[in-house]
């Protein structure tokens, strides 16, 4: 009898126990997954897109809470630098994130964090690829034409003075004439000389002939 009463008094319990049991195993999940889920993006996971946009767009299934820290979205390239240009900015269901204009082509990693409607901070992570570069192009320095370097003329040159020609009565043509010239002269003088000699010598022969003629015709 007192087994019966005791089974009867603690079956209730055991009944009240199980039903929570069960409460728990079907509904902690419910609640766990009542969190705020990405819904879309833009640009969207996997995708490709032609260059880097102005801004990130991710949209949720509810508002989200805002407030300090409460939203970060982070933004690199392939090398890992950060593209985020300012914070993001909570309205309702959307966050939006501005990137910089100026980025390489590659893939790129998007990060996530934000706080549901339910209080509770959800994350995650996605990739897109850029085609195109938007980075300005450093043109080569050209190298110097010939026209630009015409500017800088070159030192004049300097122009070789003409030797004046020597002529006839130049002194130098007597020093640089050939020297059968030469050989003339001597000639001439010598004979101008041997003439001058054989004239005294005339003279002489004639001035000591005639006393001699003179006395035969006094004597006769």
């Amino acid at each position: 009898m007192q087994t019966t009463i005791l089974r009867r008094s603690t079956a209730p319990f055991a009944l009240a126990a199980a039903l929570l049991a069960a409460f728990l195993v079907l509904f902690a999940p419910l609640s766990a997954s009542a969190h705020d889920a990405l819904t879309a993006s833009s640009p969207e996971a996997d995708s490709t897109v032609d260059v880097l946009p102005a801004e990130i767009t991710l949209t949720f299934s509810a508002d989200l809470i805002t407030g300090e820290g409460a939203t970060e979205v982070q933004v690199t390239d392939a090398a890992g630098s950060p593209v985020t240009d300012g914070a993001a900015v909570t309205e309702g269901p959307t966050v939006t994130q501005p990137l910089v204009a100026e980025a390489t082509a590659g893939a790129y990693h998007v990060v996530w964090k934000v706080v549901s409607s339910d209080g509770h901070p959800t994350s995650g992570e996605y990739f897109f690829t850029v085609t195109n570069s938007t980075l300005p192009t450093t043109e080569p320095t050209p190298a110097p034409t010939e026209s630009s370097s015409s500017s800088f003329a070159p030192a004049p040159t300097a122009t070789p003075t003409a030797t004046p020609t020597l002529t006839a009565d130049d002194p130098a043509d007597t020093a640089s004439s050939p020297a059968w010239i030469w050989i003339l002269v001597v000639l001439g003088i010598l004979v101008i000389a041997a003439g001058i000699t054989l004239a005294v010598i005339l003279s002489r022969r004639r001035r000591s002939a005639s006393p001699a003629g003179s006395d035969d015709s006094a004597a006769r």
